[in-house]
């Protein structure tokens, strides 16, 4: 059984954005320490934001408005903690502590992954799907309910009716949609709005990219200033995390849909 949700949802807006401000981040350094927490809704987007870069606030007024449109941006910039600075100053280091695990994907959660994005092609709007051995679930707002029927026949489409969806509807959050994003592979932390030296991000990536490379399940704990995870430097788990967010298209793209 999973759940995905597609880019148009609330709460993987707020996810977009905040990638987006880590991908200015990016664009000002090689290696920046950034932290991003979005809140949207009903007109209004808050962002929060701890950052080692040197940001412009029209650069993240410009982001907000192409992911959400129209949206008054309220926009806090902090330095980065200098406590948690220090452990990064002469080398890469793990940046959190947690308990990760990777997953390999089911067929029923690729196939549910693929709707989502058939769907999404069609209707780009906020959408919600479940799939099980026994249901398709699919809630599309701005949907043309007869023509989803004809293509998933057995699916329950928008049992409650239409919908318009959106951020005028619902509130989207940063990172309150693991699940959707991450599959079985969910335990703490949060994909969206940080750097590559949070583990949150990177022994993330890497215990899902090696899970699906192995078919079998990965479980990894690390510590704050840990040098190593998984028998591996950790720098070298940043470089496999990079690999991915550049070969996708930086983390702006990552957080349209997760790992999957």
């Amino acid at each position: 059984m999973i759940e995905k949700v597609n880019s148009g949802h609330p709460d993987k807006v707020a996810d977009r954005i905040a990638g987006a401000i880590v991908d200015l981040a990016y664009a000002t350094e090689e290696n920046p320490k950034i932290a991003v927490e979005v809140l949207i809704g009903h007109g209004i987007c808050h962002a929060i934001i701890e950052t080692s870069a040197v940001l412009d606030e029209t650069d993240i007024e410009k982001a907000i408005a192409r992911i959400a449109g129209n949206v008054k941006p309220d926009i806090v910039i902090v330095p980065q903690d200098s406590h948690l600075a220090r452990n990064q100053a002469e080398s890469i280091h793990c940046g959190d502590n947690g308990v990760f695990r990777g997953m390999p994907l089911t067929d029923e959660q690729k196939a549910l992954s693929q709707i989502a994005r058939d769907i999404y092609k069609v209707y780009p709007y906020d959408g919600k799907y479940i799939l099980d051995e026994a249901r398709l679930i699919i809630c599309q707002s701005n949907a043309k309910k007869v023509h989803l029927k004809k293509i998933y026949r057995e699916a329950e489409i928008n049992p409650l009716g239409d919908w318009t969806g959106g951020t005028d509807v619902d509130t989207g959050a940063t990172n309150r949609k693991l699940g959707s994003d991450m599959a079985d592979s969910v335990t703490g932390g949060g994909l969206h709005g940080k750097d590559l030296s949070k583990a949150d991000v990177s022994v993330n990536i890497y215990a899902f990219l090696k899970a699906q490379r192995t078919g079998k399940p990965v479980e990894l704990v690390c510590a704050i200033g840990d040098s190593s995870v998984d028998g591996i430097p950790y720098e070298e788990i940043v470089a496999q995390a990079r690999e991915y967010i550049t070969s996708i298209g930086g983390f702006e793209k990552f957080a349209e849909w997760g790992l999957f």
